[in-house]
């Protein structure tokens, strides 16, 4: 699978800060997404509700670009997750 880190932005972009509940591959998820000062520096922690999963990665955004730190699992599982979430409407 290829990164699509452009794509993970935009979808990064579209959630806001604070906590949230939704959905992601058919499962309930509880997500916070927090943002430093400057803006450059966000962190993502979700844990699926009633379950095993869980999510986490700092994304910095540098000059040349985006850098995404997953915390103990692949880059992969953090841009499909950011990608197939889906918050609750509020």
């Amino acid at each position: 699978m290829s990164l699509d880190l452009a794509a993970f932005a935009r979808a990064l972009d579209q959630l806001p800060d604070g906590y949230r509940e939704g959905a992601f591959a058919g499962r309930r998820w509880g997500v916070t997404l927090n943002q430093s000062p400057d803006g450059r520096r966000r962190w993502l922690w979700g844990e699926e509700l009633g379950g095993p999963d869980r999510v986490s990665a700092n994304i910095y955004r540098l000059h040349d670009g985006l850098r995404l730190l997953p915390c103990e699992m692949p880059a992969e599982t953090v841009v499909a997750f950011v990608l197939g979430f889906r918050p609750d409407s509020r």
